[in-house]
């Protein structure tokens, strides 16, 4: 299987299921000299792991240790490839045997067995969710480097099962479950939430995404502009169907006077309808972008399907699965997009060398 990496100058690769014997990364092209704080790694993984006491979240149980095997020596990175393995504790396949030979709606069964002829039942295998533990022991590591420069990554929940953010609270973000900037509709977010799940049903959401401090220069014309390297990274994370930067999609409904982002001494720009990218370069303002979730596809209600010889049938979907993905998934676009952005850092250094 190809397309396991990500990046150039600060490449990243995944391996692991959901189901075998556990998952990792190894990152090729961290800078030696970078202080490791393996208690801001496991923080992160904490904050992506099953098992948090939230409607939202599946129940399953996992520790998920990040192990250190390569590139570190003495609490510093030396250069050579950081190899993070996490393993596997909590597996129950065995609530995926009256699938085996079923496609899941919504999942990527299907394609899968019809492009390698064979599928991992046990939970989707690569095509789960979990995979994505892996890309935020990574992140922490883009992070621990991104530091060094002042640059954040903070993402949050500008949506959720239909209720809407309307305030924008960076401190009310880690104070409640759905990890949402706005008091108010984080408990409007939770109740629709619990319905959901009372329901047997899931819902998608917004998750809004801020970088601070990149500053300008960043990205490479023409096919690698910043955007739509941060698109890329961003996109391929399973659950997410769209992004857009800045205004987005209003921008349509725009017109130029008022869609420009007109700028004073300083500089200083009026607005920031761009998202921070100006022709695909980053020029100074705030990295601002939306990812579009959609609804978890494991739910617990009767669906149609087909089966393994093509023949009509039913499935009830078993075993343990998030109702809203949001407040998951947000370490996880954090950890994509703090990859990305270090990865435009060393090409940039490489280009001016």
């Amino acid at each position: 299987m190809a397309g396991n990496s990500f990046g150039d100058a600060f490449r990243v690769t995944t391996f692991g299921e959901s189901h075998g014997s556990g998952l990792g990364c190894i990152i090729d092209g961290c800078p030696a000299g970078i202080k490791v704080n393996e208690e801001f790694l496991q923080s992160e993984m904490d904050r992506r792991k099953p098992g948090a006491k939230s409607a939202a979240v599946t129940a399953r149980k996992e520790d998920d240790r990040a192990e250190i095997l390569s590139g570190v020596f003495e609490g510093m990175t030396t250069g050579t490839p950081v190899a993070i393995l996490i393993r596997n504790e909590n597996q129950h396949s065995k609530d995926y045997s009256n699938i085996q030979d079923i496609f899941r709606p919504g999942h990527g069964d299907y394609t899968y067995f019809e492009k390698y002829g064979i599928r991992d039942y046990r939970g989707g295998g690569r095509t789960s969710g979990r995979e994505t533990c892996a890309r935020v022991a990574a992140g922490a590591f883009a992070k621990m480097f991104l530091a060094q420069y002042g640059i954040s990554v903070t993402a949050y929940t500008r949506k959720a099962a239909g209720i809407l953010a309307e305030e924008t609270d960076f401190t009310e973000i880690n104070r409640n479950l759905m990890r949402c900037p706005d008091k108010k509709a984080a408990e409007k977010m939770l109740a629709a939430v619990e319905e959901y799940r009372m329901n047997k049903n899931s819902c998608g959401g917004i998750v809004e995404c801020v970088i601070k401090g990149a500053g300008t220069g960043l990205g490479e014309p023409v096919f690698d502009k910043a955007d739509a390297m941060l698109a890329h990274a961003v996109l391929s994370i399973g659950a997410v169907k769209g992004i857009e930067f800045g205004a987005g999609f209003e921008s349509a409904d725009s017109d130029g006077k008022t869609n420009n982002d007109q700028m004073r001494s300083g500089p200083v720009f009026k607005t920031n309808n761009a998202g921070g990218i100006l022709a695909g370069v980053t020029n100074g303002n705030d990295i601002i972008f939306r990812a579009a979730v959609k609804p978890v596809p494991s739910i617990f209600l009767e669906q149609e399907t087909i089966d393994i010889n093509g023949e009509n049938c039913s499935i009830i979907i078993e075993g343990r699965h998030d109702v809203c993905l949001c407040p998951r998934i947000i370490p996880v676009i954090e950890a994509m997009s703090a990859i990305t952005i270090a990865d435009l850092i060393l090409r940039n250094r490489a280009s001016r060398a």
